[in-house]
């Protein structure tokens, strides 16, 4: 607290000091308007200027904005800026000669080179009172002028209402683009299980159910090893399912498909679900796909022997965390991860993985949930 105390005053000093540079700046740059080849100086000064108090307001005052302001806009708020790191400038003077005071008249009270004479019993009463008084009313007036400080750069520095919608429609263009891939390459990857799992273990059923009749000696033990391949084929079939949308998560929710989930995976799960209510289906389907593969992921190359697998409320947020014991150094740009991500990005929700050698690996999906 104190480190943060001392921060803030030092933020709220510098941009006192620097105040005074600023009047002068905008005064002469109000005369320098009228020449129209001094106006791009002018700007570019007044940038440079608002730049500083940018960075000063995000170092001692922790509050970022944006890089891309314009000229005329860093110059309108340099021309209400020094207002405030005047008012600072003041109000920190005003603490300097308050506290020079109070050493002042504490001295003369304790070494009795003061007026005794004139001293009452309840001066030194007041003196603590009022003293005290003063010093919350100069807290506060340094609270207030941080927080003005920084309302003013985010109104005049932070990005414009029509910037804020460029950006977002150029995050949407994105967001499809990559939405777009990740179904591309679900699609591919399903191809692949059903080329590779269940059309080569029909294959191998029509074979046995071939050998089973031309082999009348034979069938009874083809027969069953068919019985098997098929039970084994329809095995298959549900996994394949299951990733594609498990009916589960339509009809009983998101807790009844991790438990399936869970059941399945071919390392023990622990479950923690925290949510008293069902979330929307954006939040449910995007939640599932991120613990079902990631749980996929484990159990095929992690080689871990549990996972903890949680989805609990932060605010507005539905927070999905799944956690393996095992060696660690999951590529979050690989095919899977970089998928997850795009698949949680879709939907304005942030995702992360940390996996260092030797594990544990910790992937978790912040999905955001208004209802």
């Amino acid at each position: 607290m104190v480190r943060r105390a001392t921060r803030r005053t030092t933020g709220l000093a510098i941009g006192g000091l620097s105040a005074f540079a600023e009047l002068a700046f905008v005064l002469c740059a109000g005369a320098l308007l009228g020449v129209r080849s001094a106006r791009p100086v002018v700007f570019g000064a007044a940038r440079a200027i608002a730049e500083f108090e940018r960075r000063r307001i995000e170092r001692f005052h922790g509050q970022g904005s944006a890089e891309d302001f314009t000229g005329w806009r860093a110059l309108q708020y340099l021309g209400v800026r020094w207002l405030v790191g005047g008012l600072g400038a003041g109000v920190l003077l005003l603490v300097l000669l308050g506290a020079g005071t109070a050493v002042v008249m504490t001295w003369q009270m304790v070494a009795g080179t003061g007026s005794p004479s004139r001293m009452s019993w309840y001066d030194p009463i007041t003196f603590v009172l009022f003293g005290t008084l003063l010093v919350f009313m100069t807290v506060q007036a340094l609270i207030g002028v941080e927080g003005l400080d920084r309302r003013l750069a985010r109104h005049f520095l932070g990005p414009t209402a029509q910037e804020v919608l460029r950006r977002r429609v150029s995050e949407l263009t994105v967001s499809r683009a990559e939405v777009v891939e990740a179904i591309n390459e679900e699609r591919r990857r399903i191809e692949r299980d059903l080329h590779d799992g269940v059309q080569q273990r029909m294959v191998a059923l029509g074979m046995l159910l071939g050998r089973a009749s031309r082999r009348a000696d034979q069938a009874p033990e083809l027969l069953e090893q068919a019985r098997e391949e098929a039970g084994r084929v329809l095995l298959e079939l549900r996994e394949v399912s299951w990733r594609v949308y498990p009916i589960a998560l339509d009809s009983d929710g998101l807790h009844t498909a991790l438990e399936s989930l869970a059941e399945r995976s071919g390392v023990p799960v622990r479950l923690h679900y925290g949510l008293t209510e069902r979330p929307l289906g954006s939040v449910e389907v995007p939640a599932y796909f991120v613990a079902s593969e990631a749980v996929t992921n484990v159990s095929k190359h992690a080689g871990a022997t549990r996972i903890d697998l949680s989805v609990t409320r932060e605010g507005t947020m539905v927070v999905v965390r799944i956690e393996d014991d095992g060696t660690g150094g999951a590529d979050p740009a690989g095919s899977g991860l970089s998928g997850l991500a795009r698949r949680v990005a879709a939907v304005d929700g942030v995702f992360t993985v940390d996996s260092p050698p030797g594990g544990p690996t910790v992937i978790t999906a912040e999905l955001p949930c208004a209802s």
